[in-house]
């Protein structure tokens, strides 16, 4: 649906909403456009910022708690569930190459007694939401917690890998054998769980710290520079592991799943100067991301620059920043920014005001043919003031979006399933071919697509073969959708009296 279009229905959703009024139903309306939308939360575990909320919960505590999650997300209007699964060189499924982490139970290495990914994954397919594995390449942990790091932990079973820098523990990206670990990781995460994506964030190097002269510490990688023979200077050196390690995580994540989405999440500005208003931290020198090359090679299939500032900031202006990660998209894929919900009147001397989020979906949507957005974090997202976030961007959410189809990934439109309705339930069998990733149906009642204020849209995983919808219908449409997110001819019925 046009951008206008979402704002003219998110309109009338307010208005009908505000006045308690029900959709007339005097005349059929007309039938709904599908929507396209990428509508992410970033679901942190490091230091249980979103889940769990405590180390020391039970299983059933745990799964409750993500459940609730999933459950607000997806009655919200959310369709991707960005998870953090490797917060720091462990693991928040079960591994064979690495402990569990501590957020779990308290501590490292200890079985929490269920895997936490395939129960995410299961449950978020369960609620129509895309789930995507995040991972965190290079960060090992903090140093003061050393001693508690379990012995299957790098710091302890390769430690020849790890190096202190200041009070952080790191991978050493130069090191051949730490890029060969950490894609052994993330291969066997992508080959073993049904995800939906593959997704990293901004740590690459380490945001520089400083000693107690308030000198800017180096990374210690000297003797891994010098074992490299590179002719290239260590900045370029370093850059160019970072750029080899995200070509060849993209490369090999298409090679075992060719329609999952891998999705990176830079620092929001390249370089200070680009565009010439923008002034800040240089993540292209600092932490050795040079995010602009991996969009511009194609080596990402959606890129989230974390635009966490104002639109009316004046040396980081969140439209100047968006239309120049815009215009670096030579071939096309997809720029989805990262926004920063946990600054909505939090205190600070930068805190955004109450409308600033829904206000940067609405600019993102008109800047955006396929448009897209991930809000960190999920706890100020959904529940933070009783949800005071949430219910300024509810009413652009009025209609259930799917995630923008990736063209470059498979272009062809699955088969046209087959529907019968019998009364509330609609039963799909699936075209011969292609296996579709979810369903969407859509459903007229009493001659409106309207229910509650809502467009009665509906996205259901494509293992599902009945449904049971929650009102007589007159008229149901059920197209098939794949994982590269292209949708089929709709199958149409009208319903036949229950038996």
């Amino acid at each position: 649906m046009p951008s206008s279009a979402l704002r003219s229905a998110a309109l009338l959703c307010a208005l009908f909403l505000v006045a308690g009024c029900v959709r007339p139903s005097t005349a059929p309306t007309p039938e709904p456009s599908i929507t396209r939308e990428m509508r992410g939360l970033w679901v942190a575990t490091v230091r249980n910022i979103d889940w769990p909320s405590k180390d020391t919960l039970s299983a059933d505590r745990q799964r409750a708690e993500l459940i609730d999650i999933l459950d607000r997300a997806a009655s919200s209007g959310f369709n991707t569930i960005v998870f953090q699964v490797r917060p720091a060189a462990d693991a928040v499924y079960q591994s064979s190459l690495e402990p569990w982490a501590a957020l779990l139970t308290g501590h490292q290495g200890t079985d929490p007694g269920y895997d936490p990914l395939a129960f995410a994954v299961e449950q978020a397919h369960a609620r129509g939401l895309e789930l995507h594995a995040w991972i965190n390449p290079f960060r090992a942990g903090n140093a003061k917690d050393s001693a508690a790091l379990a012995p299957t932990h790098l710091f302890n079973a390769r430690r020849d890998l790890v190096r202190v820098y200041g009070a952080q523990l790191w991978l050493d990206p130069g090191d051949i054998a730490v890029q060969e670990h950490v894609m052994r990781v993330l291969t066997d995460i992508v080959r073993r769980y049904d995800i939906d994506g593959i997704h990293a964030d901004d740590y690459f190097y380490p945001y520089p710290e400083k000693d107690s002269s308030g000198r800017e510490l180096d990374f210690p990688d000297s003797a891994t520079y010098a074992r490299s023979g590179s002719t290239l200077p260590r900045d370029d050196w370093r850059r160019d592991n970072i750029d080899r390690f995200i070509e060849r995580l993209y490369r090999e994540a298409h090679q075992l799943k060719p329609a999952i989405k891998v999705g990176m999440s830079p620092f929001g500005i390249w370089r200070p100067g680009n565009p010439p208003s923008v002034a800040g931290f240089d993540a292209y020198a600092k932490i050795y991301a040079d995010s602009r090359k991996w969009l511009r090679s194609g080596w990402v299939d959606y890129l989230a620059p974390q635009l966490y500032w104002a639109i009316s900031s004046p040396q980081q202006s969140f439209p100047a920043l968006l239309d120049w990660w815009i215009g670096e998209n030579v071939l096309g894929r997809h720029v989805w920014p990262g926004l920063a919900t946990y600054r909505v009147n939090n205190g600070t001397a930068t805190a955004f005001g109450s409308n600033e989020i829904a206000d940067q979906i609405t600019l993102v949507r008109a800047r955006l043919r396929d448009p897209g957005h991930i809000m960190f974090n999920t706890t100020t997202t959904l529940k933070r003031d009783n949800g005071a976030v949430l219910k300024t961007i509810l009413p652009l959410y009025t209609e259930r979006a799917i995630v923008p189809a990736s063209p470059w990934i498979d272009s062809v439109p699955p088969p046209t399933p087959a529907i019968v309705v019998t009364g509330r339930i609609v039963r799909i069998t699936s075209a011969a071919g292609e296996t579709p990733r979810w369903w969407l149906v859509q459903m007229r009642s009493r001659s409106s697509w309207w229910r509650r204020g809502r467009w009665t849209s509906r996205i259901v995983f494509g293992d599902t073969t009945a449904i049971t919808l929650d009102a007589d219908p007159d008229r149901v449409l059920v197209s098939a959708v794949d994982q590269a997110g292209n949708v089929s001819a709709a199958a149409e019925s009208t319903p036949v009296a229950k038996r």
